[in-house]
Formats: structure tokens, C-alpha cells, sequence
């Protein structure tokens, strides 16, 4: 999980918005994004985890060819896009959010698209 925030919040800058919204869209099927706990690292590794308990690598029910059928599941479960109000040309995250992108399938050449309206 990367921390998208950072980007995000130069993003914003730089389109000067003061009162809107910053969308970030994942254009991957084994990929994700969230938003979730920043302060502990331990909540990333548990999220992860259970993630991963919940749905595991490998399966005898899975059909996909690839071989990555658990990234599928997990993309579709986490989701591929967050939406953060700007309010005082500021993200309005809680005091310990951050959006994470999510990677379940790689290290890949991935995309985040951003989008400050």
C-alpha cells in the first residue's frame, strides 16, 4: 500500500481549488484504493492480512487462466476509486487518514488517475 497523499495534496495546490472535491481513480483489475489509518503501520499490515485470509491466493474453484484471480477479489472489494471533499483548499480527511493505492498483483506498472474539480 502507497500513500497517495502527499501527491494528492500538490495536486490541489496546483489546481488552486479551494471548495470541491479531489477524486482518485484506479484503472487496474487488481488494483485498489483507500482510504484508511496512516498513523500506526500495523494497520496496514493487518488490513493486508486479513485481506489475504479472506481471500486467498490460491484456490481450487479458480478458473482465471492468469493465476491472479485473488487480486481480482480483492480489487472488487477494496474498489477503484475515492472520492475527498476540499474544504478550505484542504483535504477534509480525518485527523489519521490518508488514501492509499493499493497493489494486489505485482509489483506492476500501474496508473492513478487524479482529478481536481
Amino acid at each position: 500500500m502507497i500513500d497517495l497523499t502527499p501527491r494528492l495534496v500538490e495536486a490541489i495546490g496546483e489546481a488552486g481549488v479551494v471548495s470541491g472535491q479531489v477524486t482518485v481513480y484506479i484503472p487496474h483489475t487488481t488494483a485498489g484504493v483507500t482510504i484508511n489509518e496512516n498513523a500506526d503501520p500495523d494497520v496496514i499490515t493487518d488490513m493486508l492480512a486479513a485481506l489475504d485470509k479472506a481471500v486467498p491466493w490460491r484456490e481450487g474453484f479458480y478458473r482465471h487462466a492468469e493465476g491472479n484471480s485473488a487480486a481480482h477479489v480483492k480489487s472488487s472489494m477494496v474498489g477503484c476509486s475515492a472520492l475527498v471533499p476540499i474544504v478550505g483548499g484542504r483535504m477534509a480527511l480525518g485527523t489519521w487518514q490518508s488514501v492509499f493505492f493499493c497493489e494486489f498483483d505485482g509489483p506492476r506498472r500501474r496508473r492513478v488517475i487524479v482529478s481536481v474539480a
